[in-house]
């Protein structure tokens, strides 16, 4: 795949490259600078594509990986990639409901432990297979069910938490999705 063929995939798959990035990171700063470092790692690395169909798993996998890499250099130098004191604060003050169930959401999506966030995203944002997904996260399919059943659970577990118990018997609930 030369230069220009490979930028024009990397251009359909930044939104997808983004979100994950986002839920590895949980900074849409950090995400942004991930996907940058992984973009340019797609473009040095083309000719390692061999089927052009499985782009988006590639991708992912780039991303994936390349954020191993930067916690790893992290840990080293011992400096946070996420300081919370350097971050703005991303939450605002939402005058809907619904609003606020989405930031509760997002907040326990964060919360979950890294290898749990990405499996979850891959195939509940992402609506990557359970193969798709373990390859990308090099892991056995059994393990990533099991990554993805504990990351559910954790969410339902911290949504029940935090929501408050209606008066009715019409109750939202977290559907699981397969």
């Amino acid at each position: 795949m030369n230069a220009k063929d490979m930028s024009r995939t990397i251009t359909r798959q930044l939104t997808a490259m983004r979100r994950f990035a986002r839920a590895l990171t949980g900074n849409a700063f950090d995400a942004d600078d991930l996907v940058q470092i992984a973009a340019e790692t797609a473009i040095r690395k083309r000719r390692q594509l061999r089927e052009a169909e499985r782009a988006r798993s590639w991708l992912m996998t780039i991303v994936y990986r390349t954020h191993l890499d930067l916690m790893r250099q992290a840990a080293r130098r011992e400096a946070a990639l996420n300081d919370p004191d350097a971050a703005p604060d991303l939450a605002a003050p939402a005058a809907q409901q619904a609003r606020l169930d989405c930031a509760a959401a997002l907040d326990a999506l964060d919360a979950l432990p890294r290898d749990q966030r990405a499996a979850l995203t891959l195939i509940a944002i992402e609506g990557h297979s359970n193969e798709e997904a373990a390859a990308i996260l090099d892991l056995n399919p059994a393990t990533l069910r099991s990554q993805v059943s504990r990351a559910r659970s954790a969410l339902r577990e911290s949504l029940a938490e935090d929501a408050p118990v209606p008066e009715t018997e019409d109750r939202t609930r977290l559907h699981q999705v397969k």
